[in-house]
């Protein structure tokens, strides 16, 4: 594996090294504050002992943003392999066939404007030691991601992925598989909350910030903090649900 300097990021993102995926993929491997978790370190956390919850009347928990607010920052902190070569993506989706479970999410430029919408620009997947950014629009596009995204024995976890399922289909018409959704399994444990940020608070006892949502995702490069975020994303989809598996609530 070569290695090359990443003189464009901050002094923190510089520092870390890059790695290739056979010099086919281009990576970004950060270096932030907390270590990430494994499968086998995945710990049964629940929300903390001293950040208060309410119960509302109709006896779900609810995840308040003081209870979100008191916990530490997170992000993730691996490895990032970002993708935006024709030539890089079998090789990716090939190391990521061996996966699991594959947290999942997806991201869009988005829209002010009543009645604009823009497909999707970036699918992001988890995997135990590092995280996928696709980008679609540069890697081919969502068909040669259908040998993970149509297989039913590779877990996609995540929060309202019925509506990133759409948007790839609205790109590439496929039959979706594996494909699973956390808040069924956390609605039915009794959590009114159905956001990422809130089940993470509740089931990992971390605060995740979402302050690059609403950026240009089809921007010709993404920032640091663009990376970060889409990577953090995904990371925690896995961890959360592997959080729940270990609880016994995805039965």
């Amino acid at each position: 594996m070569n290695e090359r300097a990443a003189a464009a990021l901050p002094a923190v993102v510089a520092a870390a090294p890059l790695l290739a995926l056979s010099a086919l993929a281009k990576a970004v491997a950060a270096r932030f504050a907390a270590p990430p978790m494994s499968e086998s370190e995945n710990e049964d956390t629940s929300a903390t002992e001293d950040a208060p919850e309410k119960q509302p009347s109709n006896g779900r928990l609810r995840i308040e943003k003081e209870t979100i607010a008191a916990l530490p920052l997170r992000q993730y902190t691996g490895s990032i392999i970002l993708v935006e070569d024709p030539e890089d993506t079998p090789a990716a989706v090939a190391r990521l066939a061996k996966e699991r479970v594959l947290g999942f999410d997806t991201e869009s430029r988005p829209s002010f404007h009543a009645g604009t919408t823009y497909l999707p620009s970036l699918i992001q997947l988890a995997g135990e030691n590092a995280v996928w950014l696709f980008r679609l629009d540069a890697c081919g596009g969502v068909p040669p991601l259908f040998p993970i995204l149509r297989n039913p024995k590779i877990l996609k976890v995540g929060v309202a992925v019925r509506d990133d399922i759409r948007g790839l289909q609205d790109r590439a018409p496929f039959k979706d598989g594996g494909f699973v959704e956390i808040s069924t399994f956390t609605r039915r444990a009794g959590i009114e909350n159905t956001g990422l940020k809130a089940l993470a608070a509740h089931y990992l006892g971390l605060r995740i910030s979402k302050g690059a949502q609403v950026t240009n995702w089809a921007n010709r490069r993404l920032t640091p903090q663009q990376i970060t975020y889409a990577a953090t994303d995904a990371w925690v989809s896995r961890e959360l649900y592997l959080a729940i598996e270990k609880q016994g609530l995805t039965e």
